[in-house]
């Protein structure tokens, strides 16, 4: 039987739509706390294959989700350039700030691989281990969300540091982007060769730039990334998530090459339907806030977004990650009322 997520990517639309959730895999499940304090750091918890293998399968286990995404993290990636990487508890991530040309020259693409080899084994592992009607999630963080954190060093509420590294020399921030570039080919490369069958690239910060600089910073990177995936695996499936990119959602799905887009919150499903490409699966879109709050105003968001995505292929999804206070067994009622429901 083919995997219901795989057909929608394929263009066919299914009664009900398949589900998986943003950050299935996470602190708001009890079994994964209790494996999350056995590992150390979370770098640790992503670097060891049966960690991270355990955690990606749980919520599959706890819910029948229609895909599991590979547990790891966007930040892998720096890590493996060689950045100085680390998540500290009740702050997130930190990392070293690269802002000028000598900090670019210390990152090498070289160790890449050997470096983030552990994800890779995941991967392997989880296609033998998923059941025949769950399809698996490779990812990464495109370039310009990346290269955000690597020079903001934290997460950021106004990108300060970013934009003006970008506008005052494009050149040297146009180095930084090739190489992630380079890097996140390589990075997905090898996930697809493991075993992942469909691949989501996660552009978290589309929306803080204007519209020249986000053709130039997020469309053509990610661009870039797909045509060299293609070459390889022309029928790959590879999910965009734009998040906040609001009108510009219409270039990206219209010129990436990817598959499907993955809508935000924001994003109106009628104006998705009336302005991305016909026939484009999409993914998305309850508000995570939804799933905290639970009860019939969840049931009533459900109801709405199905019944707005009857015209074209769609999967459930939220229009972000799920938040980590929300309770497991709301997760379980929004997957009854998918899966008791038709469009």
């Amino acid at each position: 039987m083919a995997k219901a997520f795989l057909e929608v990517l394929n263009g066919e639309r299914r009664d009900p739509p398949p589900i998986w959730l943003m950050r299935q895999a996470g602190r708001y499940l009890p079994e994964y706390r209790e494996l999350r304090a056995k590992a150390g750091g979370f770098l640790d918890l992503c670097y060891t294959p049966d960690f991270a293998v355990e955690v990606t399968i749980q919520p599959i286990e706890r819910y029948g989700f229609d895909a599991a995404i590979l547990f790891s993290d966007i930040l892998v990636v720096p890590d493996g350039l060689g950045q100085d990487v680390s998540f500290v508890e009740g702050t997130g991530p930190v990392l070293e700030p690269v802002r000028d040309a000598e900090a670019v020259s210390r990152l090498s693409i070289d160790g890449v691989l050997a470096k983030l080899a552990p994800v890779y084994e995941t991967v392997a592992t989880l296609r033998q281990r998923l059941g025949p009607d769950t399809a698996l999630i490779g990812f990464a963080g495109a370039p310009w969300t990346v290269a955000c954190y690597m020079i903001e060093g934290r997460t950021s509420r106004d990108f300060h540091n970013i934009k003006s590294f970008c506008y005052r020399d494009p050149e040297l921030f146009g180095q930084l982007m090739d190489l992630l570039v380079e890097a996140t080919i390589a990075h997905l490369s090898a996930q697809a060769e493991a075993g992942a069958e469909a691949l989501q690239i996660f552009e978290s910060h589309a929306g803080v730039l204007p519209e020249e600089e986000f053709r130039t910073w997020v469309l053509e990177p990610i661009k870039r990334i797909v045509s060299a995936l293609r070459a390889r695996w022309p029928d790959l499936p590879i999910i965009g998530f734009p998040r906040g990119a609001g009108a510009m959602y219409v270039p990206f799905a219209a010129e990436t090459g990817v598959s499907a887009v993955s809508l935000d919150t924001t994003v109106s499903l009628s104006w998705a339907d009336a302005n991305l490409p016909a026939g484009m699966p999409i993914q998305g879109n309850l508000d995570p806030v939804y799933l905290l709050t639970g009860g019939d105003a969840m049931d009533a968001a459900v109801d709405r977004i199905v019944g707005a995505c009857v015209n074209r292929p769609h999967i459930f999804n939220l229009g972000h990650g799920v938040d980590k206070q929300t309770s497991p067994d709301t997760v379980s009622r929004l997957v009854d009322c998918i899966r008791n429901k038709t469009a």
